[in-house]
């Protein structure tokens, strides 16, 4: 559906550099407008690697991005509607919260990151997304961009948005502020064929998710699709553990027996969740950026998704920041409310920024309240807003 190119992007070549939810968001709005855009994916196809867990997209960021891109039908024949559903144990076993969407009013319903983007990819002109497209700089050159990639390629730009994630190389020209530790490592591991092979921890996790607290450390498992359940350990260590450690994550069986040794005195239903899970072990250290952040001026680039924000994934709503990032972008590109796409990058990067401000404080004390000696002050939160929410979102 072309709605007419707007003026600001008559004649642009716009290079979309990632295919994550923020940069296929943008691409579909864009093209929705007529807009010339070319996605720039270092991943070597669609399907290339695994794309991470389950999403819960909300109502006025994720779902109102899918109802911009009129995406409704596809989407809600493969979401999940009955993934809303969390319960929260203590390291013992006993259930500490259960809660479901229902209860609270709020439709958020679930879809694996992979159908998520095949949504979205096949909603876009052929040839858009560009695969094995690694990128090495940007650089200005005279009125536009250059872009240098892995393979050698260089392709020209005139307006250039980073959608490349939290290491993005694109941002340099915005900031030279980099991500900072959060405080809190995840391994990500995974139980496949749960129903069938594990029905016990089937039942345990159940048709949404599972987080069992305590020591600071957590133990959490998210259905997806198709009988995956993806399993955390979150684990407040400092940032080199995975280098200072001594476990070897290319040895599964010495991996979980190292990282079992972390959960010596927790309930062995809960434990089971990491002693039967598949040989499987990544480690991932958590990042952010600070609440409040200043980018230098380059009126011809912008930042969407974790490249501006990235964030601990304890309130699940990483993809959806990127999501609205896209939404709100494209209308300021496309409004007519703006005489220059500086203008519109700038009216953009105000209400996001300010926007983000307060979600990135809502995260990072989401994650000291769950990764905590002491998780009472985390469940009196819980069953006082509702709703929690975790892992799926990275």
């Amino acid at each position: 559906m072309n709605l007419g190119v707007p003026s600001l992007l008559v004649g642009k070549q716009i290079a979309l550099v990632g295919a994550g939810p923020g940069g296929l968001t943008l691409a579909r709005l864009l093209q929705m407008r007529g807009a010339t855009v070319t996605v720039y994916e270092r991943d070597a196809s669609w399907e290339a690697r695994n794309q991470g867990g389950s999403l819960d997209l909300h109502p006025d960021s994720g779902l109102l991005a899918i109802r911009e891109a009129k995406l409704e039908r596809g989407f809600h024949g493969v979401a999940r509607p009955e993934g809303q559903h969390s319960k929260v144990l203590d390291k013992h076993g006993n259930e500490l919260a259960e809660l479901r969407a229902e209860d609270e009013g709020v439709e958020r319903p679930e879809i694996d990151r992979s159908e998520l983007r095949e949504l979205f990819l096949k909603s876009l002109e052929p040839g858009t997304v560009l695969w094995g497209m690694h990128l090495r700089q940007v650089t200005r050159e005279g009125l536009g961009y250059r872009l240098d990639f892995a393979s050698s390629e260089s392709v020209k730009a005139d307006l250039v948005i980073g959608c490349d994630g939290a290491w993005s190389k694109v941002r340099s020209l915005r900031s030279s502020l980099t991500p900072l530790y959060s405080g809190v490592t995840f391994v990500e591991t995974q139980l496949t064929s749960v129903d069938t092979r594990h029905p016990s921890i089937a039942k345990l996790v159940g048709s949404g998710n599972v987080l069992a607290l305590g020591d600071n450390k957590a133990l959490m498992a998210q259905r997806n699709g198709e009988g995956h359940v993806r399993v955390y350990v979150a684990l407040r260590v400092p940032e080199a553990w995975t280098r200072t450690s001594g476990i070897n994550f290319q040895q599964p069986a010495c991996a979980r027996a190292d990282l079992l040794e972390h959960f010596t005195d927790w309930a062995p239903s809960v434990v089971e969740l990491l002693r039967a899970s598949d040989d499987f072990f990544v480690p991932r250290p958590l990042y952010t950026f600070p609440p409040e952040q200043t980018w230098q001026v380059e009126p011809g680039v912008t930042l969407v998704g974790d490249a501006a924000h990235v964030m601990p994934p304890f309130t699940g709503r990483g993809a959806n920041m990127a999501m609205l990032d896209a939404v709100q972008l494209s209308n300021c590109l496309t409004s007519g409310e703006h005489g220059t796409v500086g203008e519109a990058f700038a009216a953009y990067e105000r209400q996001m920024l300010e926007r983000m401000s307060s979600v990135i404080r809502e995260t990072l004390a989401s994650q000291n309240l769950l990764i905590a000696d002491n998780v009472n002050a985390a469940i009196a939160r819980i069953n006082g807003r509702k709703s929690i929410e975790h892992g799926g979102d990275r």
